[in-house]
């Protein structure tokens, strides 16, 4: 990765990462899976490849807060359970960046945004069915989460975008509130800090990246503190259509590129 190109980012760039930053703060403790927009911002300013690596840290940042915020909430059983098959998908997902150059992995995270967003509704729908979700302890509550699992860690690595897969399960099993953000917070924090040695060894992470990390990351926390004010109050339903509709537009655009 050419990490000069960091650098060659314009103002209104810099405060669309900056945006981005916050966005991720506020999606760590209040709507998950909310990130893919930053998602698309940061790969639409940035190099493809060189986007992931910069957004992991920025990632990081808000796993902590959200641990922070809702660790007393956390079900460490479901987490256990989805681990080994999450490392499958990282592992899998590490061979593709191995062997994919900027314009598959530019196409890559615009498909895995469309898809996500495919992958919201389908959870929308099944949360409004009403239906009764697996218990996490059957046969099919197994083969469900190794199957989300290994998807989650696929796209995580590739894109940072596991998020929505991860939502879907939680939804699915049943998960309140704050067990579902207590639950997740602690799973992207191990997941993304087990990512960065992968990151390092692909050359997404080094030192001019980490620079351009530190100066986004102090936006992290104000979108993390306006999460936390929000989570009781924000229109869920609305919220997540502009999500999905900001999500394929960044997909399209991606692909369009």
């Amino acid at each position: 990765m050419n990490t000069m190109t960091l650098w060659h980012i314009s103002a209104w760039e810099f405060a669309a990462l900056a945006a981005a930053a916050m966005l991720v703060g506020f999606s760590k403790t209040a709507v998950s899976g909310a990130n893919t927009v930053s998602l698309a911002i940061f790969a639409a300013v940035l190099p493809a490849r060189a986007s992931t690596g910069v957004l992991l840290p920025i990632l990081i940042v808000g796993d902590v807060l959200a641990v922070l915020t809702y660790r007393r909430h956390a079900h460490w059983p479901t987490l256990w359970r989805l681990f080994p098959a999450v490392a499958g998908g990282v592992v899998f997902g590490t061979l593709f960046l191995m062997w994919a150059d900027d314009g598959i992995v530019r196409m890559s995270i615009g498909a895995i945004l469309l898809f996500m967003a495919g992958v919201t509704v389908w959870r929308r729908r099944q949360v409004t069915a009403e239906e009764e979700p697996d218990s996490v302890t059957s046969r099919a509550g197994r083969i469900k989460a190794r199957s989300y699992g290994v998807l989650g860690g696929f796209t995580t690595m590739v894109a940072n975008a596991g998020g929505p897969v991860m939502s879907m399960y939680l939804l699915s099993a049943g998960f309140r509130k704050l067990g579902f953000l207590g639950t997740s917070a602690f799973f992207f924090l191990i997941v993304n800090v087990s990512k960065v040695p992968f990151s390092v060894g692909l050359g997404l992470i080094d030192g001019r990246s980490l620079l351009l990390d530190a100066a986004l990351a102090v936006f992290v926390v104000p979108g993390a503190l306006i999460g936390k004010v929000a989570v009781n109050r924000i229109n869920q339903r609305l919220f997540e259509q502009l999500v999905i509709a900001a999500t394929v537009l960044g997909g399209i655009q991606l692909l369009l590129r």
